[in-house]
């Protein structure tokens, strides 16, 4: 053979090599250090445009969460706050008053905030507080990265995947805005998020101590609740979510064959069900007290009669186990005992509202769908306290073609870089369908049209950037899903490119709003609208409402 023989050889052979995973030459740090960097990245990005930024510069509940703080400290009762902020003013409330015993914050309580008429230091003391407020809101998003990193890690039989998972959780445009901020949103769709992936680990492979995960999950959803109400739209869509999230592994395990030993199992966990029952009963009877419900001003969203959607809740999430229990060969004693567990967990999460005690937020928790109609905007209030069904499905149906034009980011920017994942998540569930692998198709076009219809309800109060942290866990578990059941694809020669640019993409977008803010010039007279209602006590300098203490 001639030397251009083997040069040629040598070259058709090169040709029919595969390249390299792209997955290697993304993840080039590994599992540890990929996870340092990003949680590094993150802590660069806080400090750089975010702790120093002035601090009226994101007024509306960060004025709102370190007010109730404040009042807190104090020695007052909570101001009431709408969402109702349960963790997120807690968790600020007791980080001052520890700053404070380091002798690290003075501004740690409302006495210690001087008057308004005295501008210079009236600016200091609020700067500090609102500061300490976001470093709060910093540790609360490196926290939730690393457990979302760790559930991942469980979840994901590749490390790669996992740590490109926590990637685009990190940089989604929803940790972007709440991690500088204080809101709302990010405990409760974290540890919803957090439930989801719980169950998801549990259902693929069964264990003794199943019944224990979903009772974890159970809590996690209640504890969300109590920050947030509106995951309870996320909370309705988990059991339908979870029917294709089984495997043959998914049958029960021998423990639970309806024997003695798993009848008794079954029979503590009712027992443990009713106690905690009966523990969390008084709150459910606050929730529902007619008094209590005429002070929040809500109105029964059906037939004039409250309590009646969330036992519908409850036997539909009865119902969806029951359904998945025939599906994935769970044994009636497993199913039975889940049940009691899930009351169990939920019953527990329920019991955190004694630790900061207050009847308003209760009734919140417990009546979440009246207490949002309270903020709906005329159209949506109208549809559903007319019962008019057509003009809700008419409002439905605008607000996912809101969403799907937002999906496109050429008809509609937004500062979300989830969207450019739903752009290979859709052909990926296409894809996966034709290819025969329909279950993971399933599982990922089920979390991907419950993004679309949560941020379709969330349009009609404008989808704002806070509220991305809702929706953006579960395009980003989709797509991870389809990658983990399509490994092939890490081997396409497009694959790196296009894995790099989303990482590019999913940077540059989601720090896009925080450098605005940085840039912004504009003046805090805004918030003079709703500073009397919601810190009576803590006047600012700019406004002429509260009256100014001397």
């Amino acid at each position: 053979m001639t030397a251009s023989s083997h040069v040629q050889s040598a070259a058709t052979s090169a040709d029919k090599t595969p390249p390299r995973d792209a997955l290697d030459r993304l993840t080039p740090f590994g599992w540890t250090g990929g996870l340092i960097l990003i949680l590094g990245l993150l802590a660069a990005s806080f400090f750089l445009a975010g702790y120093f930024v002035i601090y009226w510069r994101n007024a509306d509940m960060d004025f709102m969460i370190v007010y109730n703080a404040l009042v807190m400290n104090d020695g007052k009762p909570q101001a009431f706050f709408d969402h109702p902020s349960y963790f997120t003013i807690l968790s600020v409330k007791l980080w001052f008053q520890a700053m404070h015993a380091l002798g690290l914050l003075d501004a740690w309580k409302l006495s210690s905030i001087p008057s308004a008429l005295n501008v210079p230091a009236f600016d200091a003391a609020m700067t500090s507080a609102i500061r300490a407020g976001r470093v709060v809101a910093w540790l609360t998003a490196s926290i939730f990265v690393f457990f979302f990193a760790m559930l991942a890690r469980r979840l994901f039989r590749d490390w790669r995947i996992a740590l490109l998972a926590t990637f685009a959780f990190a940089f989604s445009g929803g940790i972007a805005v709440h991690m500088r901020i204080l809101r709302s949103e990010m405990i409760a769709a974290c540890l919803f998020t957090f439930a989801l992936m719980i169950l998801i680990i549990a259902g693929r492979r069964a264990s003794t101590g199943r019944p224990l995960a979903l009772a974890a999950a159970a809590a996690l959803c209640v504890l969300g609740l109590e920050n947030k109400i509106q995951i309870i739209l996320l909370i309705a869509g988990l059991p339908l979510i979870m029917l294709p999230f089984g495997s043959p592994d998914s049958a029960s395990t021998a423990f639970w064959d309806r024997s003695a030993r798993a009848w008794i199992a079954t029979l503590i966990a009712a027992v443990i069900a009713a106690l905690m029952s009966a523990l969390a009963w008084p709150l459910i009877a606050a929730g529902l007290e007619p008094e209590s419900i005429d002070i929040a001003q809500l109105h029964a969203l059906i037939g004039g009669v409250f309590g009646v959607y969330q036992v519908a809740l409850l036997g539909w999430i009865g119902i969806a186990m029951t359904v998945y229990a025939a599906i994935w060969r769970i044994n009636l004693t497993e199913t039975l005992t889940s049940m009691f567990a899930v009351i169990a967990g939920a019953s527990l999460g329920l019991l955190a509202l004694y630790l900061q005690y207050d009847p308003q937020n209760v009734v919140a928790v417990i009546n979440p769908i009246e207490k949002m109609l309270v903020f709906a905007d005329a159209p949506a209030t109208s549809a559903t306290e007319g019962g008019k069904i057509f003009a809700a499905l008419a409002l439905l149906f605008d607000g996912i073609k809101s969403v799907l034009q937002r999906y496109t980011f050429v008809l509609f920017t937004s500062p979300r870089p989830t969207v450019f994942l739903t752009w290979l998540v859709i052909p990926g569930i296409v894809y996966a369908w034709l290819r025969g692998q329909r279950q993971v198709a399933t599982q990922a076009a089920l979390m991907l049209l419950a993004a679309i219809g949560i941020d379709a309800l969330g349009v009609r109060r404008g989808l704002k950037a806070e509220y991305f942290i809702l929706t953006d866990p579960l395009i980003i578990l989709a797509g991870a899903l389809l990658l983990e059941r399509m490994p092939d694809l890490g081997r396409a020669r497009w694959a790196y490119p296009i894995g790099m640019a989303l990482i590019v993409a999913h940077v540059a977008v989601s720090q896009a709003e925080p450098i605005k803010h940085v840039l912004k010039r504009s003046g805090p007279e805004y918030i003079c609208e709703w500073n009397q209602y919601y810190e009576p006590e803590l006047p600012m300098p700019w406004c002429d409402k509260p009256p100014k203490r001397p």
